[in-house]
């Protein structure tokens, strides 16, 4: 939380591995406290002081799995069901943006990816369920169908 003012002074974007809550949660009480693992990954702060923010998985520390990442930014549940951090908790439209559209400005590469819009690379996946319309508990269990890159398909669920 302390490096929350010095990342918005600097105008940096603040990438966040959300995951942590989940696989090393219950961990985190015992190491730091109760109180201070709430402050895991604290991407809500740093969204409500105005800092870009992404999630990212680490690999291979946790392997890609961009439902998962969802899942833990919305969620922020742990192995054992506890809640890390209510109030560090995106809504699933938030963690969306922070995998994709937020994701492509980190890199400058907003004009070629992150959104679908003409004139862009057209890299985007097929889900079987919209992931803003499902309970949030059931966002890591969203099957990716098809995978398109630049316009062709790459990956299709048999």
């Amino acid at each position: 939380m302390d490096q929350l003012d010095s990342i918005k002074k600097y105008d940096l974007t603040a990438s966040f591995f959300l995951m942590h809550t989940f696989y090393w949660g219950d961990w985190y009480k015992q190491i730091i406290g109760p109180d201070k693992a709430q402050q895991i990954s604290p991407i809500h702060s740093a969204l409500k002081k105005g800092i870009r923010v992404t999630s990212h998985t680490d690999a291979p520390v946790a392997m890609p799995n961009l439902m998962m990442i969802m899942w833990t930014t919305v969620n922020r549940v742990s192995r054992s069901g506890s809640v890390m951090g209510q109030n560090e908790r995106l809504t699933p439209y938030q963690a969306l943006k922070s995998i994709t559209i937020w994701g492509a400005e980190q890199f400058f590469e907003e004009d070629r990816k992150g959104s679908i819009k003409a004139g862009k690379l057209a890299d985007f996946v097929l889900l079987d369920k919209n992931p803003l319309k499902v309970d949030p508990m059931t966002l890591k269990d969203i099957v990716v169908l098809e995978t398109i890159k630049e316009g062709n398909s790459i990956y299709k669920k048999e």
